[in-house]
């Protein structure tokens, strides 16, 4: 045990190099929205928004190979940690590694610390000398932001690609309720129907008219005259007369067929209506898609999201790894655990026998 101890300790503070942190934290913001995003909070679930769903692709993408490969194109992270292998071959990359090794050791090099709940993420990046750490973290802002603009630019796309959708949508939804009308008009020969009816219950509305004044001259004879006069007959059977009109034009009107169909009135009126709520109805979609569509395009011209970096790359002064005295006690206990494995086992197989 003393010695496997020994070598650690040798190790550590004989040959493994001094390695320095820069820390750097961030956060996706977005601007309050307006009027225009009140407008799109329903493209919301086409575009993937959220700044809790930014943070979490964010999160990924900085432990995913794919910013390996953008860092490593620039800043050459192989030749750079394989550079120490000979001398530190525990805590450096080897110098043939392929780009899958060189992934595994960026989760050694890079610390990602994300807060779900604020949104804040905190990346500390190692490297054998302060300008390299510092260089690697500063990568890292540089990629997080093009990534953010990336989702951003894609959002933009997104809702107009939607909106115009939706736009197109309801113009098919409207042209087809006018064409809808319009044939209705056509195979009636009836452009208005409100205005038709209006004309044709003109002469009922003569006949009410008429039924009004003929009452009010029977009242007036009432208080005049006798029951037998012979002006009180004749005023009762104009009044019967008017009211056998009345119930004729309103038999006919809801029996006669329309000219040119083979409906009557209330059947058209029923479709009339139905066909001018449907077209009322289309008109107001398409105007509020021609909103969106239009506030869609006026929020694309503005960056709605972007990182705020609230703690820059910092340049280290003094070495923080490895943490020798750290290493050394979880060394120590390591193998204190072993020992004392190891010892219960051989008792047990001793007594055993």
């Amino acid at each position: 045990m003393l010695l496997p101890l020994l070598l650690v300790a040798l190790y550590l503070w004989l040959i493994a190099e001094d390695r320095y942190s820069s820390t750097t934290g961030f956060t996706v913001r977005q601007e309050e929205g307006q009027a225009s995003s009140e407008l799109l909070s329903g493209l919301a679930q086409f575009t993937g928004g959220g700044l809790a769903h930014d943070g979490d692709i964010l999160y990924e993408f900085i432990r995913s190979e794919n910013i390996v490969r953008r860092v490593d194109a620039e800043l050459d992270l192989r030749s750079y940690y394989g550079g120490y292998w000979e001398s530190d071959p525990i805590f450096a990359l080897s110098p043939d590694a392929s780009i899958e090794d060189l992934h595994k050791y960026w989760g050694r090099i890079v610390l990602v610390s994300y807060d779900e709940g604020s949104g804040l993420t905190q990346i500390e990046a190692r490297a054998f000398d302060p300008d390299m750490a510092q260089k690697i973290a500063d990568a890292i802002v540089t990629e997080s932001q093009e990534m953010v603009n990336t989702l951003n630019d894609r959002a933009r796309e997104d809702a107009i690609r939607y909106a115009n959708i939706e736009l197109e949508e309801t113009q098919q939804k409207l042209r087809a309720a006018r064409e809808a009308l319009t044939k209705f008009r056509t195979r009636t020969q009836i452009v208005d129907l409100s205005a038709d009816i209006q004309g044709r219950m003109g002469v009922m509305n003569n006949l009410q008219q008429q039924l009004a004044q003929e009452l009010v001259a029977l009242d007036e004879l009432s208080s005049s005259t006798q029951s037998d006069d012979p002006r009180r007959t004749q005023a009762l059977r104009r009044i019967q007369v008017i009211r056998d009109r009345i119930a004729e034009e309103r038999r006919v009107f809801a029996n006669t067929k329309v000219p040119g169909t083979d409906e009557d009135y209330p059947t058209l009126i029923a479709e009339y209506e139905g066909l001018t709520i449907d077209r009322e109805f289309a008109e107001k979609a398409y105007s509020a898609a021609l909103a969106a569509r239009d506030a869609a395009y006026a929020n694309a011209e503005r960056q709605t999201r972007y990182l705020a970096t609230y703690i820059h790359p910092t340049l280290p002064e003094s070495p923080e790894y490895p943490q020798r005295p750290v290493l050394f006690g979880l060394s120590a206990l390591f193998l204190l655990l072993s020992w004392s494995i190891g010892v219960l086992i051989y008792y047990s197989i001793r007594d055993r026998d």
